[in-house]
């Protein structure tokens, strides 16, 4: 705590000299260029004493908010005790007792669990154990997918943005429309595909097949080619979508799910891969493969901690049906906005996982100034929104994914009427200040324009001095 107190005011340039001086700089450009020293419940306060806040939740991580008593008190209570942790040549009842607790809650026929430090971790073992157990090469992935950025999860990437300059990553992974079921069924007939792995809610842009009839097809069709199907339910599980698991909005049952973010109840990393008998028994197929997948740190002590702590807090303060509560509430203020402002294209969204798309306005007044910013680099009129909310508002928001005109709202489920209230007020005033030109709005979309304009300017100079 002294180096603390010693050292506040540094975070800046500290992370400009010695960690990531880039993203540091884009914090500066859009306004987010605070230190925050405190994070209770739904908001975190900065350094001058503001309170935001937080519809970010830390990517989904903060499902029950931030620093909850009962977990905070679980991990403390676990540290007294002086547990045998890590041993590794043991059969840890804490990583046992979370293992039964996962697969109590778990769809369909999942009886295993595997427990990773994270999310794209998690993934990783996922591909390894559906090549395993079908002894086929390929994955298919969706486009505008998000399943993590180390190289087998950066595979199944549909975002050429995190790829670029990686080079070659995990072969035989190709990216499907799931939406085109021809094409999902085509590359299913080789019988060369080990899995589909879907979001069911994707994360990037919160998207979803608008037909419900899509994921159950593609299930079934991997049940007739003897394809797995894996859900990332990384985000948009434990009670993000307003269900503990975002598939049973479809009636969907994996082969294998991968989850990890709210099951950490937002203080120590964990991840787990849950999977049915036939697939753990295809991977951990003899004795001498007791161990052919591990991970040193994935049964820690207080991860165990953080899990069982968070999951007792869903189930108890009921805050799955809470989500699903506050999420109609949100979705319903929003979707009441779209008649109202031309820039509204469509707020979509289930639970607390709400996407906020914009499209060109149709007044004669405004169609140039958006042209402007979306010719710039599309995107930034979706910036320029969140960098409103968060500094005339104090909200914390996020844009969806790279070159979308989509915000996204991920806040706590913990959250009231009255903050729910709250982001759909803001936003309708944010977009009404959007009518004026010039305005505050369009003051700030000129800046992040000319931001984009010079960064282009200095790439092409990079590359032709190469």
């Amino acid at each position: 705590m002294t180096l603390l107190s010693e050292s506040a005011g540094q975070a800046r340039k500290l992370h400009e000299r010695y960690v990531n001086p880039v993203f540091s700089n884009v914090l500066e450009m859009i306004g987010f260029a605070h230190e925050y020293t405190q994070g209770k419940g739904c908001y975190v306060t900065t350094q001058d004493g503001r309170e935001f806040l937080d519809a970010l939740s830390g990517y989904g991580v903060f499902g029950m908010g931030r620093n909850h008593p009962v977990v905070c008190r679980a991990i403390a209570q676990a540290m007294e005790m002086n547990l045998a942790n890590l041993v590794q040549m043991d059969c840890f009842l804490l990583s046992g007792l979370l293992a039964e607790k996962l697969i109590s809650l778990a769809p369909g026929k999942l009886q295993h669990v595997f427990f990773t430090n994270s999310g794209t971790e998690a993934v990783e073992g996922a591909i390894k154990f559906a090549r395993a157990a079908t002894h086929r090469p390929r994955i298919l992935f969706n486009k505008g997918a998000f399943h993590g950025l180390s190289t087998g999860s950066l595979a199944l990437n549909g975002d050429e943005s995190f790829r670029e300059g990686f080079g070659d990553l995990l072969p035989g992974c190709r990216k499907v429309d799931w939406e085109d079921l021809t094409a999902v069924e085509d590359e299913l007939k080789s019988d060369q595909v080990a899995a589909v792995v879907l979001e069911p809610v994707r994360g990037k842009g919160v998207f979803y097949p608008k037909n419900d009839e899509v994921y159950p097809t593609i299930q079934r069709l991997c049940r007739e080619h003897g394809t797995l199907l894996v859900a990332d339910e990384i985000q948009c599980g434990l009670g993000r979508t307003g269900r503990w698991w975002a598939c049973g909005h479809w009636g969907l049952e994996p082969d294998i799910l991968v989850t990890a973010k709210a099951l950490s109840g937002g203080l120590i990393p964990v991840g787990a891969i849950l999977y049915t008998d036939e697939v753990y028994r295809k991977v951990f197929s003899r004795l001498d493969r007791c161990v052919v997948h591990s991970s040193t740190f994935g049964q820690n002590a207080l991860a165990m901690v953080a899990g069982l702590a968070a999951l007792q807090v869903l189930e108890e303060e009921k805050l799955v049906e809470r989500s699903a509560r506050q999420g109609e509430r949100l979705l319903a203020g929003l979707r009441e906005l779209v008649p109202k402002h031309e820039f509204l294209l469509e707020v979509r969204g289930k639970g607390l996982m709400v996407g906020i798309e914009f499209g060109p306005p149709r007044s004669l007044l405004l169609k140039p100034a958006w042209s402007v910013l979306h010719t710039a680099q599309a995107g930034l009129f979706a910036q320029a929104v969140v960098m409103q909310l968060y500094g005339r508002h104090q909200i914390l928001t996020q844009v969806a994914g790279h070159h979308q005109e989509v915000v996204k709202l991920l806040p706590p489920f913990i959250i009231t009427d009255e903050e729910t209230d709250r982001l759909i007020a803001a936003v309708d005033e944010v977009l009404t200040q959007c009518r004026r030109f010039p305005g505050p709005i369009w003051t700030v979309g000129k800046q992040l324009a000319g931001a984009a304009a010079k960064q282009r300017f200095f790439s092409r100079e990079e590359a032709v001095t190469r």
